[in-house]
């Protein structure tokens, strides 16, 4: 009975306030101790006292205080990553006893285009390898942050460093001009860069998802693009892709995202130009949260229907 109240005398010690660590988790994830105060529905003098008191009996400083951002030091990091993980881990045991729900739930976030053309065949492998998983699934125009979205993972395109999370690679990409087989019959195959620039091309808003114009495509290849005739402009890439597919003109080709498409045949590259890109595609977790066993299925999943052996 000693070892025991020692050992709990112990954990007081060591943490004397769980409130403290409450408040600092949140500070630390939303980089903000107005907003912190506001979902914890105290005060922002007390969210402040409450770190303070953490710095103290820590003897280190966790957050750089700048003028209108918060960062956190390398101490706070280190303590930011284990408080979040052992919150979430504490947070779903309670989701589970007070619901009574025994069934995983895996949250993702990706674009419309990536969840149209790469996440939704690969959810439902996921689901059939594991019939009691729940999957959620948020649509974003842009990159999510993470610190102030509940998921388990978010879909990136970028260079894979980004400081909310931990990157796991899924694949390369490159770009090509493709189009249906029936435009590509109707009106014959560019044979040079220059000739392809005079043809009837289909786009998206590049905005939505963060990628290149087909002006941006051009240069990329060394050629000067004068004015592209558009004939048909989307908000959204899977339209622009299906309008291809309707014979509408030429789109631009994400390789990796229309495997399937280009595999098939269903799609063809107009011409043989191909730019690879330097950035490529990542499954990102936040930092907290453990890589589970069904986040790397679904890597292994999303990599191979890509094509990616």
């Amino acid at each position: 009975m000693k070892a025991v109240q020692d050992g709990a005398k112990g954990y007081r010690r060591l943490i004397p306030s769980l409130t403290a660590l409450v408040e600092f988790e949140a500070v630390a994830r939303l980089r903000s101790f107005t907003n912190a105060a506001t979902e914890l529905g105290v005060t922002q003098a007390a969210v402040s006292r409450q770190v303070r008191l953490l710095e103290e009996m820590l003897a280190v400083r966790l957050l750089d205080r700048l003028h209108r951002n918060l960062t956190l030091t390398k101490e706070g990091e280190a303590l930011y990553a284990v408080v979040s993980e052992s919150m979430g881990r504490i947070a779903g045991v309670f989701d589970r006893l007070s619901t009574g729900i025994e069934d995983e739930e895996l949250v993702l976030a990706a674009t419309a285009a990536f969840s149209h053309f790469r996440l939704m065949s690969s959810v439902g492998t996921l689901k059939r390898l594991n019939p009691n998983l729940r999957i959620r699934l948020t649509t974003t125009m842009f990159t999510a942050d993470l610190r102030h979205n509940e998921v388990d993972a978010v879909v990136r395109f970028g260079n894979g460093n980004w400081s909310d999370g931990t990157s796991y690679l899924l694949f390369e990409e490159q770009v090509s001009a493709v189009c249906s087989p029936s435009w590509l019959k109707e009106n014959g195959t560019p044979q040079t860069l220059a000739e392809l620039m005079t043809c009837t091309f289909i786009a998206d808003d590049p905005t939505s998802e963060g990628w290149l114009t087909w002006e941006q495509w051009f240069r990329a290849l060394g050629e000067r693009p004068g004015k592209l005739k558009y004939g048909l402009l989307t908000s959204l890439y899977p339209d622009a892709v299906q309008a291809a597919l309707d014979g509408q003109g030429i789109v631009m080709g994400w390789n990796r995202l229309l495997h399937e498409h280009l595999a098939s045949g269903q799609l063809v590259r107009v011409t043989a130009a191909s730019l690879p890109l330097r950035d490529a595609y990542y499954l990102v977790v936040p930092h907290g949260r453990r890589i589970t066993p069904t986040t790397q299925t679904l890597i292994e999943l999303l990599r191979h229907a890509a094509g990616v052996t």
